[in-house]
């Protein structure tokens, strides 16, 4: 399996899974250019120097997939001078609030409800193939502004797992970069440096219980099923990447060279 080693990595203290794309191998021999295409969880926390990071790599657009409700918990993201920012929710306000309101407060009878008995796997698969089905529009709008002037990019939600990485894995797969090396940059969001942290409602001591853990983490992983489901929802509902791009997503033959131009070695 590829695996990329990102070209420059800082430890960022307010910001969480970051990564350049950068290296990524395409079928047809080329790799994604280092420095144009970007991946985290959200900046409402950046501090001063990673904000002044961010701001070194010449960011044109900051691709913001998070709802209203994200938005509300963590806040908006830090202002990087210069760079444009575009929310596009892949989720509708409402979804999860409820949910994660039952997260942040521990309430562990109707979490066992919702996610005993692999049922918060069944909840991540359905959620991805949802997004690919249904938000289209939203990724059609992020490979045309790409393909015409919005690089280099930074995408990211909250954690940069599910959202960012469903709208990076369409990304990728429209330059042509290869499955295996797509799954392996989707899983380095597993690492422990780069996991979201949940905060809790109530005291400092109501720490998670193992069980609770339990229960949540097929929420926090990043799980080959997951985005395997996403693959296989295009072929079921496509036929096929090419057709998805073309017809799903309206993106042209002529635009899709333009996007592996600027974004592939």
């Amino acid at each position: 399996m590829t695996q990329q080693v990102p070209s420059t990595e800082p430890e960022l203290a307010g910001v969480r899974n970051f990564r350049d794309v950068g290296g990524l191998p395409t079928t047809d021999g080329r790799r994604v250019r280092h420095g144009v295409l970007f991946r985290s969880g959200h900046l409402a926390h950046a501090t001063e120097d990673d904000a002044a990071f961010l701001t070194s790599l010449g960011l044109h657009t900051v691709f913001d997939f998070r709802n209203a409700a994200d938005q509300k918990l963590e806040g908006p993201d830090v202002e990087l001078p210069g760079v444009r920012n575009v929310n596009l929710p892949l989720s509708d306000p409402a979804d999860g609030a409820e949910f994660w309101k039952m997260v942040r407060d521990g309430d562990l009878d109707q979490l066992r409800g919702i996610l005993a008995d692999d049922k918060g796997a069944a909840r991540m698969i359905a959620s991805y193939r949802s997004i690919v089905r249904e938000r289209t529009a939203e990724h059609s709008r992020v490979l045309h502004a790409l393909a015409e002037d919005s690089v280099p990019a930074l995408m990211h939600c909250a954690a940069g797992k599910d959202r960012a990485g469903i709208s990076m894995a369409v990304t990728l797969l429209a330059l042509g970069v290869e499955r295996e090396a797509i799954l392996a940059d989707y899983l380095e969001s597993n690492a422990k440096h780069r996991r979201y942290k949940v905060r809790r409602s109530g005291s400092a001591d109501t720490a998670y219980t193992p069980e609770i853990m339990e229960l949540l983490s097929p929420l926090f992983d990043a799980r080959a099923e997951y985005l395997q489901a996403a693959f296989e929802t295009i072929e079921e509902t496509w036929g096929g990447v090419d057709t998805y791009l073309e017809r799903g997503l309206g993106l042209t033959p002529a635009s899709r060279d333009v996007l592996r131009e600027r974004l592939l070695d």
